[in-house]
């Protein structure tokens, strides 16, 4: 494939809700397009973009898709996204680096959850977008349900550009309302098309679409709206290059049908990218960020100083792949950016065009094209490279927090020494998919988007690393502490073996703090009841005692003690003799304050369709949550609320469950508070100390 120039490009997602054929319509394309020799099919096992196992499994993308490919000379980056709010992480991504989008939707199903999470993303970036009515050809397809479907659900005027001729298995053709002509497509697979009459039963249909399209166009320019309205009609130059305009502002919504199963009207659809879609130099000037902060922009030049994002990596048997695209500048095997990360130079031993698994070698790629470079060392998702004469970088999109966590335990001894290196791998693929180390047990600990994110990235370690581990969920960081003050308590060791004995005795208050503020320790030995040198053993046994807790054998937090007193032997006393009875007095101390178990509480943001409101709230009360507050933005519902750990690591499905996969939410660390004692009695029996006790 050749080296185009900015001009000659068009980086577009594909969008939609999971089974609404994006990656088909991807097959599709390459097809069509004449770079692949077969239409390749998701069902069929043979996808060119969903080819990892696990795709192949699932028969669903699970990470992000390029098929480049080459229409009337022009090179068209197709970017297929997950479709499965589990893995969002990469479709955020990608909404990050292409310039319009195509949103998929069932012409049998209609507008779905995933339509709207994905077609919120594309909103919040001002992305142009337009609706594509696919699977016009299956049983109870309708063209006009599919796109009220979308004007109900997301709000928008979707206004049709082409309109299906026949539905269901009479599906045909299609009409090209800006042309005002048909289009008969053969229905074999081969995308062919020829010129044909608009059918006479859709003479007014056609005719009522296409006023509708000349107003909604003309609507968007008062110099379009004058002549209209004063002449009645647009000229088709007038109205393409209204339309054109309207779309990449964001003020109209193009519909247009397809069947990717069948590539029926892949090939025009392709001819409406390139028509309307914009380049990557059609918005004018880059923005990014110099390394001190400092705002950034550049024009996005073949000629100006290289920057570019990389925004997904992923192992092949050949190395690291790195998927990235060039804001400005130009790419090649000789270019040395800089990593921003790290700040090494790096160097690629290829560049290539991917069209699906399909690698095309490429000599270098200019400023607005989308490519994949091979065994970069250093560069993982969400770093830039960079001219370091000259840097500019990126800020990559926000990452929510994990709303599930797993522990995570190797099956064998022999994969205890894998496991770090294989999570470490998979959080460079994908960063929504986090890590890190239980307090208590030490597991490691694996976090993500839901249930089948985790499966999923389980599967792939044990593909690829060999590492075959068990997940379970995390242990609740639960507390200890004292309610009740008391005071003068003994800590006495005493031991004679002969020789040299050990001797130490300590006096100590001891008093609940407030909530936060761990354990402060104070000395108040006055006349040298305890000699200055052993005062920190006395302290020391303390704090090494309270790790191993009270009750169930969780940490001990939130108290004072005051050693105020003590007794010593000249020849027996030593550190280790004050390091005991500190330990002692502890335990002794603890056991008259009546202690009890603290259980961390999180705070919540939960954002849910209005209607789940109330079902929400209610679920969250029998969690022993406490609902703080909420409000309503537009057709949603913002609830923030209060709630223990331990009724909330299974929070990510319920919720899901609870709103047709509407619901998402954060959560953050707030406090600790006081277990209610029916359920402290179950915590302290099955807790470490207990444990420790069967072993």
């Amino acid at each position: 494939m050749k080296t185009y120039e900015p001009d000659e490009i068009r980086n577009v997602g594909l969008f939609a809700h999971a089974g609404h054929g994006k990656t088909s319509l991807g097959d599709a394309a390459l097809f069509v397009t004449k770079a692949t020799n077969r239409l390749c099919r998701v069902d069929e096992e043979n996808s060119n973009l969903d080819y990892e196992a696990e795709e192949v499994k699932r028969r669903s993308s699970i990470q992000i898709g390029l098929a480049a490919v080459e229409w009337r000379k022009t090179k068209i980056n197709l970017l297929d996204t997950p479709g499965d709010s589990n893995f969002y992480g990469d479709t955020r991504q990608a909404v990050a680096v292409v310039d319009a989008a195509l949103v998929l939707v069932s012409a049998s199903d209609g507008a779905q959850v995933g339509t709207e999470l994905t077609w919120n993303m594309l909103v919040e970036r001002g992305l142009p977008r337009a609706i594509v009515v696919n699977k016009i050809d299956r049983e109870r397809a309708s063209f006009d349900k599919a796109v009220a479907s979308v004007r109900e659900l997301l709000e928008v005027t979707a206004v049709p550009v082409a309109l299906p001729i026949g539905q269901e298995a009479a599906f045909s053709g299609i009409v090209d309302l800006v042309g005002n002509k048909a289009w008969k497509i053969a229905a074999d697979g081969s995308g062919s098309a020829s010129a044909t009459e608009i059918p006479a039963t859709m003479q007014g249909a056609v005719e009522e679409a296409r006023v509708k399209l000349l107003e909604a166009v003309a609507e968007t320019d008062e110099a379009l709206m004058d002549k209209y309205f004063s002449e009645g009609a647009l000229s088709e130059e007038e109205l393409r290059a209204g339309l054109k305009k309207a779309f990449v502002a964001g003020q109209i919504v193009p519909a247009f049908p397809v069947s990717s199963f069948k590539n029926m009207a892949v090939a025009q659809l392709l001819d409406f990218v390139v028509d309307y879609f914009p380049s990557p130099t059609a918005s004018g000037n880059v923005h990014g960020k110099k390394p001190n902060g400092d705002v950034a922009e550049r024009a996005p030049a073949k000629d100006a100083p290289l920057s570019a994002y990389a925004f997904k990596t992923y192992m092949e048997s050949t190395g690291r792949i790195t998927l990235m695209r060039i804001y400005s500048g130009t790419f090649s095997t000789e270019s040395q950016p800089q990593n921003s990360a790290t700040g090494n130079k790096e160097r690629a031993a290829a560049i290539y065009t991917m069209q699906g698994k399909k690698q095309e070698n490429l000599t270098s790629a200019n400023a607005g094209d989308i490519v994949a470079a091979a065994k970069l060392k250093d560069t993982k998702t969400t770093h830039t490279l960079f001219d370091d004469r000259d840097p500019m970088i990126f800020d990559p999109p926000a990452t929510p927090p994990a709303a599930i966590w797993y522990a995570v335990k190797p099956k064998t001894q022999s994969d205890v020494d894998k496991v770090s290196a294989a999570l470490s791998r998979v959080t460079e693929e994908d960063p929504s998919m986090q890590i890190g180390r239980d307090e208590v047990t030490h597991d490691f600990t694996l976090g993500g988007a839901g249930q089948v994110h985790v499966d999923v990235v389980v599967e792939r370690m044990k593909r690829r690393s060999g590492v075959d581990v068990e997940l379970h969920l995390p242990t609740v960081p639960y507390k200890e502490t004292i309610r009740k003050h008391v005071k003068n308590v003994e800590g006495k060791h005493k031991k004679q073996t002969g020789g040299r004995g050990q001797f130490g005795v300590c006096y100590i208050d001891m008093e609940p703090g407030e909530r936060g503020t761990g354990f402060i320790f104070e000395d108040a030995i006055v006349g040298g009841s305890i000699p200055r040198q052993f005062i920190p053993a006395v302290e020391k046994g303390i704090r090494e005692t309270m790790k191993r807790g009270i009750l169930a054998g969780y940490e001990a937090v939130d108290f004072k003690v005051r050693v105020f007193d003590g007794k010593y032997h000249d020849v027996d006393s030593d550190e280790m003799s004050f390091q005991v009875a500190g330990s002692i007095a502890f335990k002794e101390a603890a056991k008259l304050a009546s202690p009890c178990i603290l259980e961390p509480v999180m705070h919540m943001h939960v954002v849910v369709p209005e209607g789940n409101m109330g079902d929400v709230m209610g679920d969250l009360n029998s969690r022993r949550g406490r609902v703080a507050g909420m409000e309503t933005i537009g057709r949603q519902a913002h609830v923030k609320a209060q709630a223990p750990l331990s009724e909330i690591q299974r929070y990510a499905s319920d919720l899901r469950s609870m709103t047709g996969g509407r619901g998402y939410f954060t959560t953050e660390f707030s406090h600790y508070q006081e277990l209610p004692p029916n359920l402290a009695d179950k915590v302290i029996a099955d807790g470490p100390r207990s444990k420790q006790k069967e072993e």
